[in-house]
């Protein structure tokens, strides 16, 4: 018992000695980053967001850049969207630069973008407008619970490579979407294909459907922001970097091809 109680003593003086140490890091400087982001809409109004990038200990103020110069580029015009801070209702989402020129592209067309600044920084973007593909079919089936879960039906294009966003909201487009998702046409290529939910609505709920026929860039953003968002304070995730769609600095200009449908659950 002896012999152990000395082999222990030194075990336990390592143990309970102080072993923690500052480290100083030494972070390079950052150099903020011009950030496009800019959704052509057909009908609407050209409008884009222009930020910068900052460092992670600046203070938390909306990093605007009032001085870019903001321009969309499609056959032979070039239309120039001026400083006016808004609001958009339809994605939720606020903007820096408009015009009051509307977009109406054609499938098949370009349109770029090509932003600058009093720094001498310049982001440029391309975009090819994507037809709509229509919703065919929205049905919905009660359980003995009064429970329904919705299928929401479309034919894909079998020439073509297909992406696609899927949201659901209930109500009003200016709250949180209750369902969203984004996948491509991998496994359904040519098929028709239907979208289901769990048993989550109940009669007399409104339900607006949204599906959008997105780009291959828009997809991989998308599908980058949110492994970006879901490893962020995670210390077990692999850090994830957002796949810009612009070249020269992080961001994405993309056309939102969407067939919307409204709903209103009732038993038959």
């Amino acid at each position: 018992m002896k012999r152990f109680l000395y082999l222990a003593l030194p075990l336990f003086s390592i143990v309970g000695c102080n072993m923690e140490k500052e480290i100083e890091i030494v972070l390079p400087p950052h150099e903020p980053q011009l950030v496009v982001e800019c959704y052509l809409e057909q009908g609407r109004p050209f409008q884009a967001t222009i930020l910068e990038t900052s460092s992670y200990f600046d203070a938390p103020t909306p990093p605007i850049v009032p001085d870019a110069e903001v321009y969309i580029t499609f056959r032979d015009k070039r239309v120039k969207l001026t400083y006016r801070p808004g609001f958009n209702n339809r994605t939720n989402s606020y903007y820096t630069h408009s015009s009051y020129a509307k977009m109406y592209g054609k499938p098949g067309e370009v349109y770029g973008i090509e932003v600058t600044d009093s720094k001498g920084r310049k982001v440029t973007g391309f975009t090819t407008i994507l037809p709509k593909v229509p919703i065919s079919k929205v049905e919905w089936k009660f359980n003995n619970k009064d429970k329904a879960y919705l299928l929401t039906t479309f034919q894909d294009d079998p020439n073509i490579r297909n992406f696609y966003r899927y949201m659901t909201h209930r109500d009003s487009l200016q709250r949180g979407s209750q369902r969203e998702f984004t996948t491509n046409d991998e496994l359904t290529n040519g098929k028709e294909t239907s979208y289901g939910s769990a048993y989550d609505y109940e009669e007399g709920d409104t339900l607006i459907l949204s599906l959008f026929n997105i780009e291959e860039q828009y997809y991989e953003f998308l599908r980058s922001a949110e492994d970006a968002k879901n490893s962020n304070g995670n210390p077990f995730a692999q850090p994830a970097k957002v796949r810009s769609s612009v070249q020269g600095g992080l961001g994405i200009f993309t056309n939102l091809a969407v067939d919307r449908d409204t709903v209103i659950i009732a038993k038959p």
